[in-house]
């Protein structure tokens, strides 16, 4: 072994085993940064070093290229499931939406959220793991699904709420609402955001627009016997994308979509069996940039895109 082979084996030793920084490197061996440098590039080139992935991240990295090819999106995150539980399934996506998104934030973000239990359990996990309180803007109307919940010890965050239910009782309501300066406020203040996280409701008991009861069972029922499969932002459309028009529309406080295909770095975040429908729809609509979703149902999106 000459002495340049031997300086590449206990150059990459140091760093990737036990774990030095190139310049306590430099120190042990006498020599320059840079040439450590080279010697950790020449242990990588020439086989001293051997970088492997384990089985399971590559097939989630295979995944997210092939969600990005198959619809056209700028980004999107995989997480592996180990439950078929409702509850677990969304709480891990949360955990997985504010883990995106707090790597990519500074002190001066403003984030959009979007209206569902899966949004207030991000925004719960974004307000507690930043360092600097982060800066959020209601998408919705109905205040209490963007409050602190009762177990958030931290909660880091400013918020921009819409002062108003998601449903109002009236056309006449809705109009007086929208009218009002502290609700402009809010709706001038969604474009300015950086990021825009929104989730997919689904067409199922579990939805939390039919749990919260702003919806009624016979409203809802309507809606998938028009054949609904999901909403955003509680704008309901079919399994092709196409925009369902419900009795209650012009009764709903909630961003237009129109707005919505404005935004840059829209993230939809959703995932578990029931909500395969609604996410694929909502790909259809071509409203979001990057998809947060599990392992199964990123398969099943990719072997059941409707042309």
């Amino acid at each position: 072994m000459d002495i340049e082979e031997e300086l590449t084996v206990k150059a990459a030793w140091l760093y990737f085993l036990a774990r030095k920084t190139q310049q306590e490197i430099s120190g042990i061996l006498g020599i320059s940064r840079m040439k450590v440098i080279r010697l950790l590039d020449r242990a990588k080139q020439t086989g001293v070093i051997k970088i492997t992935m384990r089985e399971d991240n590559i097939r989630r990295m295979s995944l997210e290229n092939q969600i990005i090819e198959t619809y056209n999106l700028k980004d999107s995150f995989i997480i592996p499931v180990s439950s078929s539980a409702i509850s677990e399934i969304n709480n891990a996506v949360a955990d997985a939406a504010a883990m995106y998104v707090s790597s990519r934030i500074n002190p001066d973000t403003f984030i959009n959220i979007g209206y569902g239990y899966t949004m207030g359990k991000t925004l719960n996990n974004l307000a507690k793991n930043v360092k600097n309180p982060i800066s959020c803007i209601s998408l919705t109307g109905g205040v209490s699904i963007y409050l602190p919940n009762t177990q958030s010890n931290i909660f880091n965050a400013r918020l921009y709420l819409i002062p108003a239910p998601l449903l109002v009782s009236s056309k006449e309501m809705f109009h007086a609402i929208i009218a009002e300066d502290s609700v402009k406020e809010i709706m001038r203040m969604v474009s300015l955001a950086s990021f825009t996280l929104i989730g997919i409701g689904g067409m199922n008991d579990g939805a939390t627009i039919l749990k919260t009861g702003f919806l009624s069972e016979n409203d809802f029922l309507y809606l998938k016997m028009q054949g609904a499969v999901g909403d955003i932002l509680c704008h309901f459309f079919d399994k092709h994308g196409k925009i369902i028009s419900s009795p209650f529309q012009d009764r709903l406080i909630t961003t237009p979509l129109d707005v919505l295909k404005s935004l840059s770095n829209v993230i939809g975040v959703a995932a578990g069996k029931d909500k395969r429908d609604a996410i694929r729809g909502t790909l259809a609509l071509g409203y979001i940039d990057t998809l947060i979703t599990d392992e199964d149902t990123a398969q099943w999106l990719i072997e059941n895109k409707i042309d």
